[in-house]
């Protein structure tokens, strides 16, 4: 038993060191400022002219709604309670 503590204290002292080093803790600026100015991109402003999109993207959706061409009873409706 008396081999057994002590092979677990002279285990616990070789693991202790190395949890310390690992306990790193990091401070990050609070603030901090770019100058776009400065920055400067090289390269082409120029419209690409190759691309379009296809035809077949181009679909055309039916309207779900029922046509209607006089909306008037739902106005005068709407005037009376107004009244």
């Amino acid at each position: 038993m008396k081999t057994f503590n002590i092979i677990l204290i002279f285990m616990y002292m070789l693991v202790l060191p190395s949890s310390a080093e690992e306990r790193v803790k990091y401070k990050y600026k609070e603030y901090e400022k770019f100058n776009l100015d400065t920055i400067i991109v090289e390269g082409d402003t120029g419209s690409p002219g190759d691309i379009s999109i296809k035809p077949r993207f181009g679909r055309k959706y039916r309207n779900k709604l029922p046509y209607r061409r006089n909306f008037n009873p739902e106005i005068r409706k709407a005037i009376e309670r107004i009244r």
